[in-house]
């Protein structure tokens, strides 16, 4: 069953220098208690598009965005302010990128936790209590009540991640957005935040969009997978697949960067020539064509079409073979 479904999902921010289209014609769609990694270099268009999700890009006239989002068969593209407010939170809620920014430091953790059940339904300070405490002990805080009177400078960031993380799952939504959730933590932590999202999806049958530039970490916890290059979506396919047979030459120099310790002979780390392109300033044909081995002529002046293989993979390049 699809839960989320994204069609043709397109968002530019008007510069000084023209369109900067962060996210250009994307789809994709993600089932009922499935996890979708998207990955990509920075600059690819993985926040935007999760922020797009949320409708927390700045509507102005600097901002203009296309296309359809439906959550559970409703199109979710137009809705008004005050539907918004019931959307997030109960229906989609995300985990930010900084936990030290995102987190007021001005208010403890326990008024923020509280603030996110009071926007939702009407509870008594009791239940609100309750239903604080018992998330804090869901997300391993041996002590939750001592918690509560904190502030998040008195955190650590592993502590301060678990509190976003109670605070996006205390509505039950029906999908969690994670935008790199374990940046800046270290090994043992980013293991358990990552244990913590999977335990989450198994008790509540909740979906997870995962984005991240770690492809170990998306390796192991996601489903499926989407790879982004200059706001578009080159390929997608099951984890497994994608993985163990890449298709896409950017895919394929991803997984290439990736330092192995297994090993024997350990040369130079492979890198991707040259740089990811201007936003505002593409070039001509397929966007990854000037640091693509395999680019010809035609990659140099037409733009690669969707083409989809079975059972569920697809790619955007005119020399891989299907």
């Amino acid at each position: 069953m699809t839960l989320l479904s994204v069609k043709n999902l397109t968002v530019g921010f008007r510069m000084d220098d023209g369109l900067l289209k962060a996210v250009d014609q994307i789809s994709f769609e993600i089932k009922k208690g499935r996890v979708l990694g998207i990955v990509g270099e920075s600059g690819s268009g993985k926040t935007v598009t999760a922020l797009a999700l949320m409708n927390l890009l700045n509507e102005s006239k600097n901002v203009e965005r296309d296309g359809e989002i439906w959550l559970e068969g409703r199109n979710i593209s137009d809705a008004k302010p005050h539907e918004w407010e019931e959307i997030r939170g109960e229906k989609i809620a995300m985990v930010f990128q900084d936990p030290m920014t995102s987190l007021n430091p001005f208010l403890s953790v326990g008024r923020q936790l509280s603030e996110v059940l009071e926007a939702h339904g009407s509870w008594s300070k009791k239940d609100i209590l309750e239903r604080v405490l018992g998330m804090l002990e869901q997300v391993g805080f041996y002590e939750p009540k001592k918690r509560l009177s904190q502030y998040p400078h008195e955190l650590s960031g592993g502590m301060r991640q678990r509190i976003m993380l109670a605070m996006a799952l205390l509505c039950k939504p029906r999908l969690l957005i994670a935008d790199e959730p374990t940046t800046a933590l270290d090994v043992t932590t980013q293991t358990q935040v990552l244990q913590l999202l999977l335990e989450q999806k198994q008790k509540t049958d909740m979906s997870i969009l995962l984005v991240s530039h770690d492809l170990g970490v998306v390796a192991g916890v996601a489903d499926d997978v989407a790879v982004m290059y200059a706001g578009k979506m080159v390929e997608m396919n099951s984890c497994e697949e994608l993985f163990s047979n890449p298709r896409h030459p950017y895919t394929k120099a991803l997984l290439r960067s990736i330092p192995k310790l297994h090993e024997k002979e350990r040369g130079t780390l492979e890198t991707i020539a040259g740089t990811p392109p201007s936003l505002t300033c593409l070039p001509q044909g397929c966007s990854f064509h000037p640091r693509c081995s395999l680019a010809t002529k035609k990659c140099q002046e037409e733009v690669p079409t969707t083409r989809f293989f079975d059972p569920f993979g697809r790619v955007d390049c005119w020399e891989v073979k299907i």
